[in-house]
């Protein structure tokens, strides 16, 4: 006999479960907007915080109160941080401009 192993019946049923549960997609533009907003504003708080501890861990390490590798540590993820949100935004420009190209 012949099985059809493309299509695994196991596989099926999480996608089923996700058509069924369509209350979390039905979202109007503008709500979906303002969560996309809100998140961005919290990813860039984030990343400020980072920067004041990294600031902190700076003085501390100057004062004696730390050592070099927790202030390092600190200052290393805040320049981690503060280099992908540069990304994210350069990534963001890039696909405005390349939606401004597109001729309709």
């Amino acid at each position: 006999m012949i099985q059809n192993t493309m299509f695994n019946t196991q596989a099926i049923k999480p996608i089923q479960l996700l058509e069924n549960n369509t209350s979390q997609v039905d979202s109007t533009p503008s709500e979906s907007l303002q969560n996309f907003g809100d998140y961005l504003k919290d990813a860039i708080d984030q990343v400020s915080e980072q920067e004041k501890s990294a600031s902190n861990m700076t003085e501390k390490l100057i004062l004696g109160e730390v050592n070099v590798d927790q202030a390092m540590i600190t200052a290393e993820q805040a320049l981690l941080s503060l280099q992908f949100t540069a990304q994210v935004r350069n990534k963001a420009i890039e696909a405005y401009q390349e939606i401004m190209r597109t001729q309709i």
